[in-house]
């Protein structure tokens, strides 16, 4: 059946006019779904303050300054390629294979072909809502959670139930019965990020023990997120891999980014002993070809650096966060818990309103031609209404630097217009 055509008059004139002749061009439901990035929102103001000659201190965002390893660089710098062909579309077997080696080290017994190399730890994330979400399913998440959580579950159609942790317990787990109150029908999943983005928490074992009870109970996924495995400060970093019993239960997702400071190399891991799961993701994997291949040859060549590699870094970011949260607490109505991992931290603020303050910073504000850009925390909580008091801060910068930001954020306290207490 044709549309039906209808009239404008005019004068002298009858003109038909054709129903598709007037339709918009409109985005998607789902591309009005997808949340701008809380943590790169501030990105104009930033720049806008340093075209005015105003230095900025970058805690906003987790780009360390950890020099990249010369090692991993120079092998990418002498590849010798006369094609530049796809890989398997599960990734190098050479790199899938170095990778049981560098899991074995950290206590995870892996086959090469329970892995398939992915682009980015945020590809492993999405390849883990595909293959086992379903459009309208729920995965419950701790929050605050990484940001871009949500935006994966809005490209799977997904839908996220926030339990809420809190800055005065430092983060922990809820307690089981806080899960259970919300599991329903349509629950699938638990995605959890161990170190934590962006809270620093460590989870302990009684903790992933309560997770892999819980798992197991409901039939529910389990989704760990371990980019920052090697970052751990106050007790050893559990993998979710290793909880027995669970292992059709655990999806683990990978990356380099941080481990090596190769945030650009784009290369992550999808990590599974569910066999249904992984042939799955894998026609995923097909369907986007293959990961970059000279970012593989970053990855393989990361696996083969010395086992010390990670004292001096690992040391490094304690220095920082022992500084940041001894600076933090010692200024007036500021609460800081000390994390246990990654290099986060979570503050809580005497502000009325964390957006506002952190635009006012690089707007409004400097301290001997100085400011500090910080990361809203509302962007990383789901029920609205939290996080209006509370910023993560990134432990990125050297020590001096940490300091001039940390005597920023201090002077700026003290004036800030929308000042609580």
């Amino acid at each position: 059946m044709e549309d039906p055509a209808f009239f404008c008059v005019f004068p002298g004139k009858q003109i038909t006019i054709l129903p598709y002749l007037c339709r918009m061009l409109t985005i998607s439901q789902r591309g009005n779904a997808m949340p701008p990035s809380p943590i790169r929102k501030l990105v104009p103001f930033a720049e806008a303050a340093k075209k005015k000659g105003t230095k900025v201190y970058h805690l906003n965002i987790g780009q360390p300054d950890i020099e990249t390893p010369p090692q991993i660089l120079d092998a990418v710098r002498h590849a010798d390629f006369k094609v530049l062909e796809y890989s398997h579309s599960a990734g190098n077997e050479s790199y899938r294979r170095k990778l049981v080696d560098y899991y074995k080290k950290v206590g995870i017994e892996v086959d090469h072909n329970q892995i398939i190399i992915t682009t980015g730890g945020s590809e492993a994330i999405i390849f883990g809502f595909m293959a086992c979400l379903d459009p309208g399913d729920e995965v419950i998440i701790p929050e605050p959670f990484y940001a871009n959580y949500n935006g994966f579950a809005v490209e799977a159609e997904v839908v996220v139930k926030p339990i809420t942790s809190s800055i005065e317990t430092g983060f922990a787990l809820p307690a089981i019965s806080e899960f259970e109150k919300m599991i329903t029908p349509r629950t699938k999943a638990i995605v959890i990020c161990n170190p934590n983005n962006p809270t620093g928490y460590l989870y302990s074992q009684e903790e992933m023990d309560t997770l892999k009870q819980i798992v197991i109970k409901h039939n529910l996924f389990l989704f760990s997120d371990e980019a920052y495995r090697e970052f751990a400060y106050d007790g050893k970093q559990i993998s979710a891999m290793q909880l027995e019993g669970a292992e059709q239960n655990v999806i683990l997702m990978d990356t380099i980014s941080k481990r090596y400071s190769a945030c650009g190399g784009r290369i992550g891991a999808f990590v599974t002993k569910n066999k249904q799961v992984l042939d799955a993701a894998m026609k995923f994997a097909q369907a986007r070809l293959s990961p970059p291949s000279f970012a593989q040859i970053l990855g393989e060549a990361a696996v083969d650096l010395p086992e010390n590699y990670f004292d001096a870094t690992r040391a490094e970011y304690l220095r920082r966060r022992d500084v940041l949260v001894k600076r933090l607490n010692a200024m007036d109505g500021v609460f800081c818990p000390n994390p246990g991992g990654a290099f986060y931290a979570m503050a809580k603020l005497p502000i009325d309103d964390s957006d506002k303050f952190c635009q006012w910073l690089l707007e409004s504000f400097n301290h001997n031609n100085a400011t500090v850009m910080l990361a809203p925390a509302t962007g990383f909580y789901g029920t609205k209404g939290l996080g209006l008091n509370e910023v993560r801060l990134a432990y990125v910068l050297n020590v001096d630097d940490l300091n001039g930001a940390m005597d920023c954020l201090e002077a700026a306290l003290k004036v800030y217009p929308g000042r609580t207490k």
